[in-house]
C-alpha cells in the first residue's frame, strides 16, 4: 500500500460534503431556532445535539459493520452511496419547513442519513494510506473539508443575506458532487486484513478499558474533553454574535468563516509538524493556545472583541475576535488533525472502523454534552450569551492533562 497526494485528496471530497452540511446546519439552525421558532436557550442546545444523540446511536455500529461487509464496490462505499443523497435531499426541505413539526422531520431525515454515512467515509483514510502518512493524510483531508466549512460560512453568510434557503441549497448540491467524486475515483482495497475474532465496538471498547498502559483510554477521554469545549461554543457561536456582540445574523456565519480559513491553511502543514515533533506535543500545544483564546473571548468586553482592525478580500472586516478566533482556527488544526491517527494507530487493520467508531463515540458523546452544557448555561443566566464561553476552558485543561498522560499512538513504520 502506497501514500498517494492525489488519491487523499479526491478522497477529502467525502469530508468537504460532510463540512459542508454541518457547517450551514450549524451556522444557521440555531438562528431559525430562535428567531423563527423562539424557542429556549436550553430547547436550542438539545436540539443542537439531535444529530449527536443519532450519531451516537448510528456511527459507531456502523463503523464496526463496515469493516465486516464485503460488496463488488468495497466495504464503505454501499453506505456512502445510500446515506449522501438522502441526506442533501432532507437537508434541502429544512428552510421550507414553516411549522416546527416539519422542521424537525427534515433535520431528523437529515442526521439520520449523515450519520450512516459518515464513519466509513472516514475510515476510507486508514483503509488507503499507510501508518507513518496518516496524520498527513488527515491534514489533506481536513483540509478539504475546512474548504467545505469556508463555503458554508462565508458563501453560507452572502447567500442567507440573499436568501436563508440559498446555503442549504447549496449544501445539497455539494454533498452529492462529492459523493460522486469519492465513488468515481477512489478504489477501495480488494484485500482485508481479517482476523480471528470478528470486529466488535463492545469488545474493543471493553480492551480499550482493560489496557494498562491507558493510553487509548486517556487519549478518547480527551478527545471528549476537547469536543464538549468546542461543540458547547459552535452550537451558540452565531447566536452569541447576535446577542452578545450586536452582529448582524450573517456576521457569526463570517467569523467562524475566518477560523475556518486558517483552520485549512494550518491543516495540512499540522501533520507535517505532527511528524517531526510527534503528534502528542503537537496536540498539547493546540490545547493551551484554545485555552488562551477561549478565555480572552469570555473576560474582554463586546465592545473590544468588535473593534475593526482591517478589511480583508473574501474575509470583509476583520475584528478583535476574528483575530482570537484565526489563532484558534491554527490551534484547532494542530489538535483536529492529529487526534484520529493516534486512536487508530493503537490497533490493527481489522479494526480500523471500529476504531474510528470509538473515535466519533466519544467525540459525539461531546457533542451532546457541549450544546446542552451551555444551553442550560445561558438560560439559567438570563440569556447573558456571553457565558456561551465560560465552561470550554475547563474542559480544555481537563484535555491537557489526560494528554500529558498518552505514551502511544505516535506513527509507525
Amino acid at each position: 500500500m502506497k501514500f498517494s497526494y492525489g488519491k487523499t485528496f479526491l478522497l477529502g471530497f467525502g469530508f468537504f460534503g460532510v463540512s459542508v452540511i454541518w457547517g450551514v446546519y450549524n451556522a444557521f439552525v440555531p438562528l431559525f431556532l430562535a428567531n423563527k421558532f423562539n424557542l429556549a436557550p436550553a430547547f436550542i442546545g438539545f436540539f443542537m445535539t439531535l444529530d449527536n444523540i443519532a450519531a451516537l446511536l448510528i456511527q459507531p455500529p456502523v463503523g464496526a459493520w463496515s469493516d465486516r461487509l464485503r460488496t463488488p464496490i468495497g466495504r464503505r462505499m454501499p453506505f456512502i452511496l445510500i446515506g449522501a443523497p438522502v441526506g442533501a435531499i432532507a437537508f434541502g426541505l429544512i428552510p421550507l419547513a414553516a411549522v416546527l413539526p416539519l422542521f424537525v422531520a427534515c433535520t431528523s431525515t437529515l442526521l439520520l442519513s449523515m450519520a450512516f454515512w459518515r464513519t466509513p467515509v472516514i475510515a476510507l483514510m486508514p483503509d488507503i494510506t499507510p501508518s507513518q502518512y496518516r496524520s498527513q493524510a488527515n491534514g489533506i483531508i481536513n483540509f478539504m473539508g475546512g474548504v467545505g466549512a469556508i463555503i458554508a460560512f462565508l458563501g453560507g453568510s452572502t447567500l442567507y443575506r440573499l436568501n436563508p434557503a440559498f446555503p442549504f441549497w447549496l449544501g445539497s448540491a455539494l454533498v452529492i458532487l462529492a459523493a460522486i467524486m469519492v465513488f468515481v475515483f477512489i478504489k477501495e482495497p480488494t484485500t482485508y486484513e481479517e482476523s480471528e475474532e470478528k470486529p466488535s465496538l463492545i469488545v474493543s471498547l471493553r480492551e480499550v478499558l482493560r489496557d494498562p498502559d491507558r493510553s487509548a483510554l486517556r487519549i478518547l477521554l480527551a478527545i471528549f474533553s476537547w469536543f464538549v469545549a468546542y461543540t458547547a461554543i459552535e452550537a451558540f457561536f452565531t447566536l452569541y454574535a447576535n446577542k452578545h456582540l450586536g452582529m448582524e445574523e450573517a456576521d457569526g456565519a463570517r467569523l467562524l468563516g475566518q477560523l475556518s480559513l486558517i483552520f485549512v491553511l494550518f491543516a495540512i502543514p499540522s501533520g507535517y509538524l505532527a511528524s517531526r515533533i510527534g503528534r502528542r506535543p503537537t496536540i498539547m500545544a493546540g490545547i493551551t493556545i484554545m485555552i488562551v483564546g477561549m478565555l480572552l473571548m469570555y473576560f474582554l468586553p463586546g465592545s473590544t472583541l468588535t473593534i475593526v482592525l482591517t478589511k480583508l478580500p473574501v474575509l470583509g472586516s476583520v475584528p478583535i475576535i476574528g483575530v482570537i478566533l484565526m489563532v484558534a482556527g491554527l490551534a484547532w488544526a494542530l489538535i483536529n488533525i492529529n487526534s484520529l491517527p493516534m486512536v487508530v494507530d493503537m490497533t490493527d487493520a481489522a479494526r480500523l472502523g471500529t476504531y474510528t467508531g470509538l473515535y466519533y463515540l466519544f467525540s459525539t458523546l461531546a457533542a451532546i454534552a457541549g450544546p446542552n452544557i451551555n444551553g442550560w448555561i445561558i438560560q439559567l443566566t438570563g440569556r447573558n450569551y456571553q457565558n456561551v464561553m465560560i465552561v470550554a476552558p475547563f474542559f480544555m485543561l481537563l484535555a491537557l492533562i489526560l494528554m500529558s498522560g498518552v505514551r502511544r499512538g505516535e506513527a509507525h513504520s
